[in-house]
């Protein structure tokens, strides 16, 4: 070999391992740093390849090794990653890797999430959790959806409007009922002299209610009908509830005055007051002694009509607290009613029934439910409740 020739080849095999080695560092963007590897799965990398930049915190600090298939289906695939030692102290256990795409159709790159604070470091080879990616092809197809259905809106919406340019003409042409009553002035004036008429008449009948409720007033008071309304006891039937209640309390009373029907009432079917007399001792002890509050409560036999037996019942006990609360002197925002209508018991007069005023110590509660209104039906709670003091009522 000639000298010329040996030079020849010797620059040859030098520019060669140049161009090698150009390559290989190329190719190996950490060969001269400290580096480790991770590893994430995907059910589809999204058009990421090898050699594809890592980021941590949108820093560059790595590289896509490989990308490995995976051996059978089912399995998913195994992404390598090659990262800078610097980010291990930052790269935890709960990071996240995902593919991205460098703007909207840009090439892909592998994201990886910082960690927690509290979570233990990554090992090298480790498999840290991972992302799907997000498809410009999914985004395209549902982008396309929503400008369809954006179109069919535009185009109903369209529709709409020429149905309503159309019967707007219809109604400038006159043509219906509206665009009679929109053209046509007597149509006009016809109903708004109907609409007077109505008022005006609707003005006569509350005139109407006003002189009959006027009229029943007097009638109450009427001579020939005055006893009518004191053998019932009450004028309207919302007085009845304005003190009721709805049922008896769960603690027992501190005392109990037990009368037979017969003994303070008129007849069967009478809330009238015969005899004062012996609700004289009730009222005394309510009048000198502290209490929490009272309740009369009244009831008939079991005879007779049970609508009607139960307004009855709540016309006695507003009777009987009439009587206490005028006569004698407590607070009478303690005293209250039952009407029960209808019961059988052992304190009960066949006929007539019996009225029980019960009195609670200081303490005792009342029942929390909404006061009944008149001629509702209460809870049958037994009377007296267990351990009460009973005293019984003299005879008329």
């Amino acid at each position: 070999m000639s000298r010329l020739a040996g030079l020849g080849a010797f620059i040859a095999v030098t520019l060669a391992v140049l161009v090698a080695g150009v390559f290989i560092i190329g190719s190996k963007q950490y060969l001269f740093q400290s580096t480790y590897t991770l590893r994430a799965e995907f059910d589809n990398v999204a058009g990421l390849a090898e050699g594809a930049d890592v980021q941590v915190g949108g820093v560059h600090s790595g590289t896509v090794t490989a990308i490995l298939l995976p051996k059978k289906p089912g399995e998913k695939v195994s992404v390598v990653m090659e990262l800078a030692r610097s980010t291990h102290e930052i790269i935890k256990q709960d990071s996240v890797a995902s593919i991205e795409t460098q703007g909207l159709l840009g090439s892909q790159y592998m994201a990886v999430s910082f960690g927690s604070a509290g979570q233990g470091d990554v090992k090298n080879g480790e498999v840290i959790q991972s992302e799907p990616p997000l498809e410009m092809s999914d985004l395209l197809k549902k982008t396309s959806g929503i400008l369809d259905s954006s179109q069919q809106a535009i185009r109903n919406v369209t529709e709409a409007t020429a149905h309503l340019n159309d019967i707007s003409a219809k109604i400038d042409s006159g043509q219906g009922s509206v665009g009679a009553l929109v053209n046509d002035n007597q149509l006009y004036k016809n109903l708004e002299h109907t609409t007077t008429t109505l008022d005006a008449t609707m003005v006569q009948a509350q005139a109407g209610v006003t002189d009959f409720r006027d009229n029943m007033e007097a009638l109450k008071h009427n001579f020939l009908l005055r006893g009518y309304f004191k053998k019932r006891g009450f004028d309207n039937v919302a007085d009845l509830a304005a003190n009721g209640i709805s049922a008896l309390p769960k603690s027992s009373p501190m005392k109990v005055f037990t009368y037979t029907t017969k003994q303070l009432f008129h007849d069967r079917d009478s809330a009238e007051l015969k005899n004062h007399k012996p609700l004289t001792v009730p009222g005394e002890f309510l009048e000198g002694n502290e209490f929490g509050f009272a309740v009369i409560v009244v009831s008939t036999g079991m005879e007779g009509d049970a609508q009607k037996d139960l307004l009855l019942t709540q016309a006695r006990a507003m009777a009987v607290r009439t009587f206490l609360v005028e006569n004698f002197g407590f607070d009478d925002s303690h005293l209250k009613t039952l009407g029960r209508g209808k019961q059988n018991g052992d304190n009960q007069d066949a006929e007539w029934g019996s009225i029980q005023i019960l009195i609670f110590p200081p303490g005792a509660e009342l029942p929390t439910d909404k006061p009944p209104s008149a001629g509702s039906a209460p809870s049958a709670d037994p009377l007296p409740p267990p351990g009460a003091t009973v005293t019984a009522a003299q005879k008329p």
